[in-house]
């Protein structure tokens, strides 16, 4: 398994010649693991920023949709997403680590084979996603939309990954483990705990399952693993690298030992406490959105910290900026980080989120972040890995430069309109006129306003994706120019017992540093007491949950109906959640009460507005406004943005799976009566029937088994559970 192969040479380090201490070792790093890393990188970020700015003018045009049930919003976005986030910034991560942590460890990686398998594993991960989610199969939780057995996958080659760095880490000649190690392994333990918690679900078949929690507990979790997913997996991993590659790119020392310190352990207690920012004024308990917004607005303190020590970092170094691309990109992708990590905390201020949440404001934010600290690192570290591996220089400075003003230029366009997108829904949906009346009472009115905005996002997204195609051909040439050190040689001493030669230092933290075991557990111990304290009395104390006695299951029906709306990707666009503002309630009705969604699994509150609230939607209209929405928008809402839908016309709806699906609802607790699975369809195929018999009294002629019938249903069934009386609420 170990392929690395050592040779002993005389010491130079003093003391006898042969002396076991002074004796060094050759070995050979891995370059080609991260050639590899580095391929894939380029490769899925091109295709995911390109199916993003396909979406970004989707929302522009309709017609981008293309008119066939592959490739609208609803089911790209989500691609989009996880193409960006596990397979770009993902495959940006392993190279990196594969780079750095040989290096900074001074041995060559654990395992070829663990190198290859987790290589490979991951891409055909990737493959998998692009193959299902615009097929329709998904789970809806945002980040996390891949089905069980692409979640079971994950699992195993993270678990190889780990293996790997562990293992690597085990065999080290370095005593003391440098900052972006300590990062590194914080990543590891706390992407495998996210994961395995929030992936908890009851498989109905080979491609689609429920979550194992339900409404409220359902968001507090995914919003717990979805803001810690940014912290986690788009954040921690590249800190560690920031740490290694910036120092290296300028020449330079790190600022501050002691502020690197400071930096990590109150990073990961803090960040994990921080997702019910994303919940507030919604149906969760108002201790759990207090708790959020506290730690939130702690968290500009570490990561100031963070931001600060990186830029420090480069004193004396200003004049190199201006000349080399490679810190071009690093010093803005830092300035990003700390852009987006104030912004952070100060949207999840309750006065604050009140107006942002929900608009294209949120979309500015996560971009900075995005295409600014995790797009211009990555670009960087590119810039200044590849030549080192292939043994010779960048192909084209000139070429590097273009890239940097183009990537800046597509940030500035894309985010500066989403900003006043975003400000404009916030206010527009608040607005009162004179009367005491909305405004802008028509949804619609905010849409129209903001069209505009999302043409010039298109314009920064092709800016930004062009920039990207300008370093693919100036890698490829340098790498062509060069040839891959496959196993670059390298030399040091090995690591001895702590009492042989032992360099004594002082401070504390370095007995930390040298137990790679110890640091694990204060670790995980570290980011696991926020989550605990903020799940389990959600879970285990009743009144956080309170019920109300007239709510029901959902039927056979309508409980495919909702499937249906999670597989054509509804909840990208539409919101189930009317917040206790009176500018939500006299537009959309009651607001939502933590009761309702007892049921609902998972949860469907959404996290963006591009369409109006739906939760109290049902019999708001008659059967046939919805068919006639979804078979053409425009001619219910005049000038909407919204693509048809046909095929939820021509499609049989799939009812063999009814029973399956009934019975696991029943094992989690859902009460249906005993024996309902058997008589399920039957009961579907009656109510589908009274739903075409009613659209055929308008002179729409449909099918009862056809997949726009059972939408229908659900539609008609959102919200319409409870009347406004305090006594139902027990």
């Amino acid at each position: 398994m170990l392929t690395e192969v050592l040779k002993p040479k005389p010491g130079v380090l003093g003391g006898k010649i042969g002396d076991k201490i002074n004796t060094l070792e050759t070995f050979y790093y891995d370059n080609k693991i991260v050639r590899n890393f580095a391929w894939a990188t380029i490769f899925w970020g091109l295709a995911g920023m390109l199916i993003g700015v396909i979406i970004a003018f989707q929302l522009a045009r309709p017609e981008f949709n293309m008119g066939n049930q592959y490739t609208t919003f609803g089911r790209i976005r989500p691609l989009h997403t996880n193409a960006v986030i596990f397979a770009f910034v993902g495959n940006g991560i392993f190279m990196g680590v594969y780079y750095s942590l040989q290096r900074l460890l001074k041995a060559r990686m654990y395992s070829d084979v663990l190198s290859k398998i987790h290589f490979w594993g991951w891409q055909l991960i990737i493959v998998a996603a692009v193959i299902t989610l615009p097929l329709g199969f998904t789970s809806s939780k945002e980040y996390a939309e891949l089905e069980w057995p692409i979640d079971i996958a994950i699992t195993l080659i993270w678990v190889v990954f780990g293996w790997n760095m562990f293992g690597t880490i085990a065999k080290r000649r370095e005593r003391h483990m440098y900052v972006g190690v300590w990062f590194y392994i914080a990543t590891f333990l706390t992407v495998a705990v996210l994961h395995i918690v929030n992936s908890y679900a009851i498989p109905v078949d080979f491609l689609k399952s429920y979550s194992g929690y339900a409404g409220v507990q359902d968001a507090l979790v995914q919003w717990w693993y979805g803001h810690n997913a940014v912290a986690f997996f788009l954040t921690t991993p590249y800190l560690g690298m920031m740490y290694y590659f910036l120092p290296k790119a300028a020449n330079r020392p790190v600022y501050s030992y002691r502020l690197s310190i400071i930096h990590f352990w109150s990073l990961i207690f803090i960040y994990i406490w921080a997702g019910p920012h994303h919940l507030l004024y919604t149906a969760l308990p108002d201790w759990a959105q207090s708790l959020g917004v506290v730690f939130s607005v702690m968290l500009i303190a570490p990561s100031w910290g963070g931001m600060i020590n990186g830029l420090l970092t480069l004193r004396g170094a200003w004049d190199r900026v201006r000349e080399e691309p490679v810190l071009k990109f690093m010093v803005v992708a830092v300035t990003a980080y700390g852009m987006a990590t104030f912004e952070g905390p100060m949207l999840s201020l309750k006065n604050v989120n009140a107006i942002a949440h929900f608009t294209d404001w949120i979309v500015a934010h996560v971009h900075v972040g995005a295409l600014g600290w995790n797009g211009f690192l990555t670009f960087g570290i590119l810039y200044w890995l590849v030549p080192r591996i292939f043994q010779t220089n960048l192909y084209s400075k000139k070429l590097a430069n273009a890239h940097f003003w183009l990537g800046t230029l597509g940030i500035i366009f894309y985010a500066v309109p989403m900003y006043w997108a975003g400000f404009t829904q916030g206010l527009m949906w608040k607005q009162f006129g004179e009367g005491g009346m909305l405004q802008y009472a028509n949804f619609l009115e905010t849409v129209l306003q903001i069209v505009p905005m999302y043409y010039l996002r298109g314009i920064g997204g092709i800016l930004y994706l062009s920039g990207a195609f300008l370093m693919l051909y100036n890698i490829y040439k340098t790498a062509k120019a060069g040839s891959l050190v496959a196993d670059e040689e390298a030399e040091a001493a090995p690591l001895m017992p702590a009492t042989v030669g032992q360099h004594h230092d002082s401070h504390w933290h370095r007995i930390i540093e040298r137990k790679p075991f110890r640091m694990a557990v204060w670790a995980t111990v570290a980011i696991l007491i926020g989550g605990l304290v903020e799940m389990v009395p959600t879970f285990l104390i009743d009144s956080n949950v309170p019920t109300i006695a007239s709510v029901k299951p959902y039927t056979s029906l309508e409980l495919q109906g909702r499937d249906l709306y999670i597989k054509e990707g509804c909840v990208n666009c539409h919101t189930q959640m009317i917040r206790p503002f009176r500018s939500e309630t006299e537009r959309y009705g009651e607001y939502s009460k933590a009761g309702e969604f007892v049921y609902d699994r998972p949860f469907l509150w959404g996290s963006k507005r591009t369409g109006p609230d739906l939760h109290r939607v049902g019999q708001k209209y008659p059967n046939s406004w919805h068919y006639n929405h979804m078979l053409d928008p425009t001619s219910m809402s005049p000038g909407s943005i919204m693509p048809a839908y046909p095929w939820l016309f021509e499609q049989d709806l799939d009812i063999e799976d009814t029973p399956a699906k009934i019975k696991a609802m029943q094992s989690m607790g859902v009460p249906y009566p005993e024996g309902y699975a058997e008589k399920a369809n039957d009961d579907l195929m009656k109510q589908a029937k009274g739903i075409s018999a009613d659209l055929a009294k308008e002179g729409i002629e449909v099918k009862p088994e056809k997949e726009i019938v059972a939408l229908i249903a659900y539609l008609q069934r959102l919200g319409t559970d409870i009347k406004v009386k305090e006594d139902q609420v027990r």
